[in-house]
């Protein structure tokens, strides 16, 4: 067992790691790490890191308000659409401060959001920055900010 151990391809581990956090509620990298380790999958704390990155690894909360890894859906309809309907179903509220717009989400959700603004390059938004309810967007400049506002701002609570 052994030598395999360590080798094992990237692609596999990252397989098994899909596998594990839908089959069970992983809430941290320790227990990420253990349960691979229970598998026979000696990884270390960086290279779970980095496959938590790769695999757009989000932590999401169950009805009793307890953190999990989930993966962040892949879903092949209009990205624009899909931030449309998660604008309405989660944000609350949004300020514009020159070129900073700040969202306000249910709690939990901001680092639903800023993925998912992340992972499909929202038109006028070069950065976010996410926290417990609360996402920061960056535009180059205000009249950009400004145009993500109104749309933020025309979906709400659609």
């Amino acid at each position: 067992m052994g030598q395999g151990r360590s080798n094992m391809k990237k692609e596999d581990r990252q397989r098994k790691i899909e596998q594990l956090i839908k089959q069970q509620k992983i809430s941290n990298q320790d227990s990420l790490i253990q349960a691979l380790e229970d598998e026979g999958i000696h990884s270390t704390q960086a290279t779970v890191s980095r496959d938590i990155r790769e695999m757009k690894i989000i932590k999401q909360a169950d009805t009793d308000g307890n953190t999990y890894y989930t993966l962040l859906k892949k879903d092949h309809s209009d990205p624009k659409q899909r931030i449309k309907e998660t604008i309405s179903d989660i944000v609350t509220n949004v300020t514009n401060v020159q070129f900073v717009n700040i969202v306000q989400t249910t709690p939990r959700n901001a680092n639903v959001l800023a993925a998912l603004i992340d992972d499909n390059e929202l038109p006028g938004v070069v950065g976010t920055l996410a926290g417990y309810d609360t996402v920061v967007l960056f535009s180059p400049n205000n009249e950009t900010a400004q145009e993500v506002s109104r749309f933020f701002i025309a979906n709400i609570g659609e």
